[in-house]
């Protein structure tokens, strides 16, 4: 089985909620871009709690949309093994170094975390960091399409994350 890599985290000075996800699908892989696969709702969400509309096609657009409105992108897993791009195959996986990435961006207030796996990985090397006592951990629904019994679309994700606005204030 193929050992995959995150990819570098898109955040900058003005980040104050950073999204983490696992690791990136095989469609991300493949097209080198975080949430890449067309049925993921993560940039109908991005846009949704702004009012944005629909997601810009271009992918670097939706890099300085995300920017703009001080949210970033990374993965708490720096590198595992995944047969597929189900979190339930995920194996041997290795923590990206988020306490450093935390000393570099000060202004981050919150992690928030793309599904159960992610918050569940970071709680498994972190829950006792010193450096995460003062940042707000939010466990959010999936942006997977797969619709669960309470997140069944788009509408439903949008006004569940819509918890991070405050985080984003002045």
């Amino acid at each position: 089985m193929e050992r995959i890599h995150s990819f570098p985290p898109v955040i900058d000075e003005r980040a104050r909620v950073l999204i983490l996800g696992t690791a990136p699908s095989v469609k991300s892989l493949e097209n080198r871009q975080f949430y890449a696969h067309p049925r993921n709702y993560l940039w109908g969400i991005v846009y949704g709690l702004f009012g944005a509309g629909t997601p810009d096609e271009d992918y670097s657009r939706r890099l300085n949309f995300l920017q703009e409105h001080r949210l970033a992108v990374f993965d708490v897993i720096e590198s595992c093994e995944r047969e597929g791009s189900l979190d339930v195959n995920i194996r041997d996986e290795r923590p990206n170094d988020l306490p450093a990435l935390l000393a570099q961006y000060p202004g981050l207030r919150c992690f928030a975390f793309n599904g159960s796996k992610a918050y569940d990985t970071f709680r498994k090397y972190f829950r006792d960091h010193p450096a995460f006592h003062s940042i707000a951990a939010v466990k959010l629904p999936s942006s997977s399409p797969i619709p669960t019994q309470k997140m069944r679309n788009l509408e439903d994700r949008i006004e569940a994350w819509s918890v991070l606005m405050p985080y984003l204030e002045d």
